[in-house]
């Protein structure tokens, strides 16, 4: 086995990518629907919903390859950088704006890590929820870090993207994907209103995902 470290960084990355990206593609036959907004080269912070760890891999990988090189996905460094495969993969191969998540260890405001990815002209990815959402409801309640995103940079567009089938596609437990397509559905970019206080944009924002979620199968008998 050729180990990573006796591959140029840049050069190993790449080959992973292009290697995940294919699996996502052609293997979990996940799709993107651009439903609200054209894939152009334009500065974006996607937000997703969030239910299994593949969620960030799979929108990143759905993403053309114009797009795909210039969008980071903000995680969680304690998973990140748990062990020397996911810090090569979160830092080299996703190139993650990784944010710690113990309030009482931080050394620095994540938000200006996050503006400042923003301000390099860096597309984000993050998950509003915070958290996987393991229960039944459709959405768990936003945090404010995506109304602080809108409100420090106006000009960049927020664009809701609902990951579907993807608990279908990998159950939990199982390491070969069932032949189901996922899918991954663009909505129209949002903004904060001049005048929009926290709740009501946080408000809108999981409203505009949600809208995205195809049927369930209890909404269509």
């Amino acid at each position: 086995m050729v180990r990573v470290a006796a591959l140029p960084r840049l050069l190993a990355a790449r080959i992973v990518g292009h290697a995940l990206t294919f699996v996502a593609r052609f293997v979990i036959a996940v799709r993107a629907d651009w439903r609200g907004i054209e894939p152009v080269p334009r500065q974006r912070v996607y937000f997703a919903n969030h239910v299994s760890n593949a969620d960030m891999p799979i929108l990143w990988s759905v993403l053309p390859s114009a797009l795909r090189r210039r969008t980071r996905p903000v995680a969680a460094a304690d998973y990140w950088l748990k062990t020397p495969l996911r810090t090569f993969a979160g830092r080299d191969v996703f190139r993650a704006v990784l944010i710690d998540r113990r309030p009482e260890a931080r050394t620095e405001d994540p938000m200006e890590r996050i503006l400042e990815a923003l301000d390099e002209g860096s597309s984000l990815i993050i998950f509003p929820e915070g958290n996987r959402n393991m229960t039944e409801d459709p959405l768990l309640p936003f945090r404010a870090g995506l109304y602080n995103m809108g409100r420090a940079r106006p000009e960049v567009d927020l664009v809701p993207a609902w990951i579907a089938n993807l608990n279908e596609v990998m159950p939990k437990g199982e390491v070969i994907p069932l032949p189901l397509i996922c899918t991954v559905t663009f909505g129209a970019p949002l903004h904060v209103g001049p005048d929009e206080n926290k709740d009501a944009f946080l408000s809108r924002a999981s409203a505009a995902l949600a809208a995205l979620a195809p049927p369930r199968p209890d909404d269509i008998r």
